[in-house]
């Protein structure tokens, strides 16, 4: 099997609107490789409700999620776009492989120890606040990667472990009953090096330090005008590699745009203002389309009820017959 004929399968959980942070680091190379590959993806609402208690906002999120990924270009006719809890078959093999997995697993998984470590530094107790949907987290995602029979599952380095435990659950489950299920293969995504947030610290959600993927233009213009720099005056010399703003610039621009903008710093010249007002024409002019076709999307719900739905009927055609052979090697 050649690599474009293999099976990409990835989740993305509706918690809220993506940052520049999770595209160019995430977004953006799940975009491109679905191109050449057949893909499943998937708005993992189920995984999302161990956190997020409120019916509305998943289905907002829901919708924000499809209509970001149909604007920055998801060919929606050579990858299957659906809702995670739109195929039934989901719970049937979540709950078969709950019957194979060992406790001792779930115990190893780096989310609950995270989540205890928390309480016990809190002084609370070790299981406080932990659901059941937390902690058995890994079977969930499994069950999503062994259903759509995938091969090869794009993630961070924080979450291979969730592909390495699918892979044991995948082996005890072909060790008891035959071979039943491919063990599949994580692909960490190339390093994008660390995404700068406004303070210069990683962008993230939890330092308030992030730029939304689609941001109304004057809020975008705002947010980087705010980049924190360095005390340095327009004519001296600066280094490219260590500035914020050249370190977003790179993931807009070409490469000969890329080489110019280094050489200005380098130069002395050009004052932070100036640079911050290129990096943010620059963005603007990339994000400025897809922009658009999100708002188009987000004012027309029933357009992505119709694309989620094609998604799921394609989805359950393979879930079905993964379900068939599950339940003929453990129910006879």
């Amino acid at each position: 099997m050649s690599n474009t004929d293999k099976v990409v399968l990835t989740g993305i959980k509706p918690t809220g609107m993506p940052h520049l942070g999770n595209f160019i680091g995430a977004l953006k190379p799940l975009i491109e490789q679905s191109k050449t590959h057949k893909t499943f993806m998937f708005i993992a609402d189920l995984h999302a409700l161990n956190t997020v208690h409120d019916a509305k906002q998943i289905k907002q999120h829901t919708y924000e999620i499809a209509a970001l990924m149909i604007a920055l270009g998801l060919d929606i006719n050579n990858t299957i776009l659906f809702r995670q809890s739109d195929v039934n078959e989901i719970y049937q093999l979540n709950t078969m492989l709950m019957n194979i997995t060992p406790k001792g697993l779930m115990n190893r998984a780096h989310s609950y120890k995270a989540a205890m470590d928390k309480n016990i530094a809190a002084g609370a107790d070790v299981d406080s606040g932990i659901n059941m949907g937390l902690y058995t987290y890994p079977v969930l995602m499994t069950a999503d990667i062994l259903l759509y029979n995938a091969d090869i599952v794009p993630v961070g380095a924080d979450q291979k472990q969730h592909v390495e435990f699918a892979r044991d659950i995948a082996g005890y489950f072909n060790h008891t009953y035959g071979n039943t299920f491919k063990l599949p293969e994580p692909v960490i995504g190339q390093d994008t090096g660390l995404i700068p947030g406004l303070d210069g610290r990683k962008m993230s959600k939890s330092y308030d330090n992030t730029i939304a993927l689609f941001a109304p233009e004057k809020e975008l213009k705002k947010k980087v005008m705010r980049i924190i720099t360095d005390s340095k005056l327009p004519e001296e010399p600066k280094n490219p590699d260590e500035s914020t703003i050249f370190h977003l610039y790179k993931h807009f621009a070409t490469e000969s745009e890329t080489k110019q903008f280094a050489e200005m710093f380098r130069q002395g010249g050009m004052g932070y203002g100036t640079a911050k007002t290129m990096l943010f024409e620059k963005m603007n002019a990339v994000l400025a389309e897809p922009r658009a076709e999100y708002e188009r999307l987000m004012a027309n719900t029933a357009e992505l009820d119709v694309i989620l739905e094609n998604g799921a009927n394609l989805a359950r055609q393979v879930a079905t017959k993964t379900m068939q052979r599950v339940k003929k090697a453990m129910l006879g």
